[in-house]
């Protein structure tokens, strides 16, 4: 995830392969708010990380459907070991 806000505006989600319905992460602990509540995730603390992530327990899918409806595109994708992860993008409009 982007921390701060470049000219690109992307968006990453991931889950474990070996559960397809979920939990998706969508999110970091900096992530826009009014984007994780309208994807209805939740912000947790696994135990021994040090860091808070955004999750929601629907499948990717649902999740990047929401996403295309706000004018993502995915722009890739890629598996890591037992986690797939997405990369979107939505255009920056000028003012």
């Amino acid at each position: 995830m982007v921390h701060h806000r470049p000219l690109l505006k992307p968006a990453l989600g991931s889950e474990p392969t070996a559960q397809e319905n979920g939990p998706t992460i969508v999110g970091d602990e900096y992530s826009d708010v009014n984007l994780m509540n309208y994807l209805g995730a939740e912000k947790t603390t696994v135990l021994g990380n040090n860091f808070s992530e955004y999750r929601v327990n629907c499948p990717p899918r649902m999740i990047l459907d929401k996403l295309e409806i706000l004018g993502y595109h995915v722009i890739s994708m890629t598996g890591l070991g037992q986690t797939l992860v997405w990369c979107l993008h939505k255009a920056q409009h000028d003012p």
